[in-house]
């Protein structure tokens, strides 16, 4: 019985935006390329395109031997959890293409296997080259994705569903950084403490959501739903951002993952109270507080240095379990301003200069030289009726 090996990639420059997959069939004993697909989609997300590509893929291995055993590689998560079972498909745009791509073969002669995205690097190419050709209102060939377009991919193919970086100082020159792990970042739905902008942190009452921020919760699910590109959900272990981080995994379909680093600060004596009421009880501790960093809050809490610190290491460690993955993080205000904070190695006191609205959404990509790319901020079409 034959064994053939299937790679497939796909990207969105824009996500969505111009959307290409590539697929790759090699014979497994041997390592010969049998087969090498590429299209240009149109505009679609980075996870319908993965899926366009193994579907591609899977087919074209079947029109070599319909009864080969097939071991599929891919370097997204989603898709490779998805088809193996163990994740749900809730997705209205990947349902039926997973469901196409188990119909092609008897399912117990397809295995799968996630692989690191620098071990996809043919599937990676192919479906930039297609990207490439169809912004230029090409198609693309194999022959002409096998020299126009291969030149274009060692000079200017962007990681999938990235755009190329640059060689500016302070950027690394190598000519691929990979995929980054891209933050999202969504700060948790109102609170009854939210709208009289008491301070609310990690030391009192633990509020849950109001109404209001069930609605925004509701909303900010259907927003990522319809861009299907988180594949992790983690969130504050506090009440409010468990609760919205609930209502976006159960639109995924995905688990929440407790992270205590993003926790919200401890405003120690100021917890409950507005800026005017500390203000007119503490004044001195309130002006120490917003001159230094190292200041601690009335009765304690914490700093904002030590929050700092403490976001740096969960950062560090988040980066490393989730490299070259899309992850959703629901946190607080202060965390949230100081992982954008740090990303653009901004002073402490650019925090106060920051407005960052409940149910809002940021994000920072983190590439493998270390540097980091702010890509959104306190975004909130998504609540817009």
């Amino acid at each position: 019985m034959r064994e053939f090996i299937v790679e497939a990639d796909g990207g969105s420059r824009g996500n969505p935006g111009p959307a290409g997959y590539g697929a790759v069939v090699s014979d497994a004993a041997t390592g010969e390329t049998l087969t090498e697909l590429a299209e240009y989609i149109g505009v679609a997300t980075n996870n319908v395109a993965e899926y366009r590509g193994l579907l591609a893929g899977l087919r074209a291995a079947h029109a070599l031997d319909p009864a080969a055993m097939v071991h599929v590689r891919m370097d997204s998560k989603l898709v490779i959890e998805q088809m193996s079972g163990r994740w749900k498909i809730k997705h209205p745009d990947m349902k039926p293409l997973a469901t196409q791509s188990r119909s092609v073969f008897p399912p117990d002669q397809v295995t799968y296997e996630w692989m690191p995205r620098e071990q996809n690097k043919h599937a990676d190419r192919l479906a930039n080259e297609a990207m490439d050709a169809g912004t230029r209102g090409e198609q693309w060939s194999a022959a002409a994705g096998g020299e126009a377009g291969a030149a274009a991919g060692r000079d200017a193919a962007a990681p999938s569903g990235e755009q190329r970086l640059s060689s500016a100082p302070g950027w690394s020159s190598a000519p691929d950084l990979g995929a980054p792990a891209t933050f999202v970042l969504l700060r948790h739905g109102e609170t009854p403490l939210t709208p009289q902008k008491r301070f609310s942190g990690s030391g009192g009452t633990d509020p849950a959501l109001s109404a209001a921020g069930r609605e925004q919760a509701h909303r900010v699910a259907e927003a990522l739903a319809r861009r299907g590109t988180i594949e992790a959900v983690l969130a504050s272990p506090l009440t409010r951002t468990r609760e919205t981080a609930a209502a976006v995994a159960t639109r995924l379909g995905l688990d929440v993952t407790i992270e205590d680093g993003l926790r919200e600060t401890d405003f120690g004596a100021w917890e409950g109270l507005t800026f005017g009421e500390v203000r007119d009880r503490h004044p001195d501790d309130l002006n120490a507080w917003l001159a230094d960093p190292e200041a601690h809050p009335t009765g304690g809490g914490e700093s904002f240095a030590e929050t700092a610190t403490r976001i740096a290491a969960t950062r560090d460690k988040l980066v490393a379990a989730y490299a070259g993955r899309t992850v959703l993080l629901v946190s607080h205000v202060t965390p949230i301003k100081t992982f954008v904070r740090l990303a653009l190695g901004a002073p402490p006191e650019s925090l106060f200069r920051m407005e960052l609205s409940a149910a809002s959404l940021s994000a920072v990509a983190y590439y493998a030289d270390g540097n980091a790319s702010v890509r959104l901020f306190n975004d909130t079409a998504h609540l817009r009726p």
